[in-house]
């Protein structure tokens, strides 16, 4: 059973991240939208955390890497939000951590 986990808070404001990290599964995949966008930013702890991850299904709302600026690294990968849609019907469960 796999689970889209889908973050909005930037990482530099919480810890949702980092528990949202500790219960992915090997089928899992992460979407990050809005300030979660800033999980990307190259030389910031949580770009480094998400980058050593080898495996990761990590998903990024296009729109939202766009308006932060910021560049689409190679071991990620964008979505609209038809995308969005997609990737909420390959699985199972949807997990907005709130």
């Amino acid at each position: 059973m796999s689970t889209l986990h889908v973050l909005s808070h930037s990482p530099f404001t919480d810890t949702r991240l980092d528990s949202c990290l500790r219960l992915l599964g090997t089928a899992d995949a992460l979407l990050l939208c809005g300030d979660a966008a800033y999980a990307l930013q190259p030389g910031t702890a949580a770009c480094n955390e998400l980058s050593a991850r080898r495996g990761l299904n990590l998903y990024v709302l296009d729109e939202d890497l766009q308006a932060r600026g910021l560049a689409l690294p190679d071991w990620a990968r964008a979505v609209d939000y038809p995308g969005f849609v997609e990737l909420s019907i390959q699985h199972d469960k949807v997990n907005t951590w709130l």
